[in-house]
């Protein structure tokens, strides 16, 4: 089972990071890594996420990601998840 790694905008308003979240759990995925950044009224994040099971396609997941309101999907990769170490 492979990890892919998600690019997302999302809005700053409140709840968003965990609406979120919980849709890639409720969604069958464990989250491996993430890493975010502030944008003004947005937030950057990097989510690298794998199936539990081979069932589980991430193009799926990407679309209903697509669905949630304030979140912009920018893309997808199969490289490895690099988190950025704070200075």
């Amino acid at each position: 089972m492979s990890t892919e790694t998600l690019h997302l905008n999302i809005d700053r308003a409140d709840g968003s990071l965990q609406r979120l979240i919980g849709l890639v759990e409720r969604r069958g995925f464990h989250i491996d890594g993430i890493t975010m950044r502030d944008e003004g009224a947005a937030r950057r994040i990097e989510m690298a996420v794998r199936g539990r099971d081979d069932a589980r396609c991430t193009r799926t997941l990407g679309r209903q990601i697509d669905k949630l309101f304030g979140v912009t999907r920018i893309s997808a990769s199969a490289s490895t998840f690099h988190p950025e170490v704070a200075a």
